[in-house]
């Protein structure tokens, strides 16, 4: 009797899974995730699942006409195969976190009458969660009064590792594991201002831009750390006293866990510009500033530096409550 857990294609979605999978030892679990995107960087080689499949399929949002046919093609095989696995693994309860490698495992689900329960990161819900609601067991939102579990899944170490920053010492820059070339472009020129302010800089560039971004940092004779994808980022957010980091959830809410106020810069082209209404989210609690990516100039950037940084990260704390990935985890079982 599994838990199947399901959905990825980006880091935010897939560091849910993470997160509530920690929470499940004593559970045999099932991932079920797309060959395209981040999926089997995260979870090929994971030993706590039982088994893992990687579907062939790719997003139907954004796509030309063509594109959507071969989308729409390959969704419908790969719920037959996610049918078939369901059925084998004789599971009880899918756990979705959307994007498009969760389309074909929850529409299986709902074909088999297996309960469906839904996370959704985002302050503005995805496509594919939003034509799920309806039909799922438990719609989970740290954004609505109306979720069973309000507390987001963050894995128990940023909270271990909070502090409240009095002042700016370090900065970290955060693109994500791909990288954000708009924040590499900023911090290269604000870079030279930061030394001059005794800041050092922590910078995740992206797999591909590490060479090029550590070449430009040497070319200007400042030390910093480069790095793409990781497993030590609650480290290095510990060690920051401030962020520029794009607004995906994960992101966002780990560095509230993490009591590190930031400047959200969000990216400009996300679905139904959810990273603008994620930071928002916080900007509204004062807790945050947010600059669209065309109105980024380094001054704005630097004179945000100067504002008070110790009140924001004491409200961060009280904002997101612990234990939020062992609650789902919770009402997981309930259906084993």
């Amino acid at each position: 009797m599994s838990i199947v857990m399901t959905g990825g294609g980006t880091g935010g979605h897939l560091a849910i899974i993470k997160a509530v999978k920690e929470e499940l030892t004593d559970s045999e679990l099932i991932y079920i995730g797309s060959t395209k995107g981040q999926d089997r960087a995260w979870f090929e080689d994971d030993r706590d699942f039982q088994a893992k499949y990687f579907l062939d399929t790719q997003g139907v949002v954004n796509q030309g006409v063509l594109g959507k046919f071969k989308s729409i093609y390959m969704l419908l095989k790969a719920t037959l195969k996610a049918r078939a696995i369901l059925k084998k693994s004789n599971a009880k309860v899918v756990f979705c976190v959307g994007g498009f490698s969760a389309a074909p495992t929850s529409f299986a689900a709902k074909s088999l009458k297996i309960p469906l329960i839904i996370h959704e990161q985002n302050a503005s819900i995805g496509s594919l969660n939003r034509l799920l609601r309806p039909y799922c067991d438990a719609f989970i939102s740290s954004y609505e009064e109306s979720s069973p579990i309000k507390a987001y899944p963050i894995k128990k170490e940023f909270f271990q590792k909070a502090r409240v920053r009095r002042e700016i010492k370090t900065i970290i820059f955060l693109g994500g594991s791909q990288g954000a070339v708009a924040i590499n472009k900023l911090a290269i020129k604000i870079a030279p201002t930061l030394k001059e302010k005794g800041i050092k800089i922590i910078h995740q560039a992206g797999d591909r831009n590490i060479q090029e971004v550590k070449k430009q940092y040497q070319d200007i004779g400042i030390d910093a750390t480069v790095f793409g994808f990781t497993d030590k980022l609650s480290d290095y957010m510990a060690e920051a006293d401030f962020a520029v980091a794009r607004a995906g959830a994960s992101t966002l809410w780990e560095l509230s866990a993490i009591g590190c106020p930031a400047l959200f810069i969000p990216y400009p082209y996300a679905a139904n510009d959810h990273q603008y209404y994620n930071a928002k989210f916080l900007e509204e609690q004062g807790v945050a500033w947010i600059i669209r990516e065309n109105d980024i100039t380094p001054q704005k950037v630097i004179d945000i530096l100067d504002e008070d940084i110790e009140s924001r990260s004491k409200k961060l704390q009280t904002l997101i409550q612990k234990d939020g990935a062992k609650e789902i985890a919770n009402l997981l079982r309930e259906y084993q």
